[in-house]
């Protein structure tokens, strides 16, 4: 297995594992292009052929006294393909994305699970936090 981060090489395939539609590839591709800087997609492949992916979306805290620098990320849209979970690939995923926020000194990284995916990210060294809160607006 390797696990590479991911270019415009590959939107075709990142947009396959989102489960964006083909009439929608081309306005996929071009979010794609746009947010280079921000959205860092990382991809497991097996024999060439990609089996998962995962997202890192860096951001840039407003500063304060004790530092002007302080960017976060937040792990987004992990998959693995059905046929492939249980062997390591999302570990290794997640592995890459971390490795990539140590090496940019990020201040700390969230992701916002399914219940399903809790213990997955919780073995891969994410703990829960008093401090994080959510607001969402109300139902209309």
């Amino acid at each position: 297995m390797i696990v590479r981060m991911a270019g415009m090489a590959d939107v075709a395939v990142l947009a396959e594992l989102r489960g964006i539609d083909v009439d929608k590839l081309e306005a996929y591709a071009g979010w794609v292009a746009a947010h280079t800087e921000t959205h860092l997609p990382f991809v497991a492949e097996i024999d060439g052929y990609v089996v998962g992916a995962a997202w890192l979306f860096v951001a840039e805290r407003v500063p304060g006294n004790e530092s002007l620098d302080r960017w976060y990320g937040d792990v987004q849209s992990v998959m693995v393909r059905e046929e492939y979970r249980n062997r390591g690939i999302g570990g290794a995923l997640m592995a890459a994305i971390l490795t990539e926020a140590r090496a940019r000194g990020l201040l700390h990284v969230t992701v916002h699970s399914g219940r399903r995916a809790v213990d997955f990210y919780l073995r891969s060294g994410f703990s829960h936090h008093r401090q994080l809160l959510l607001w969402e607006p109300a139902a209309p």
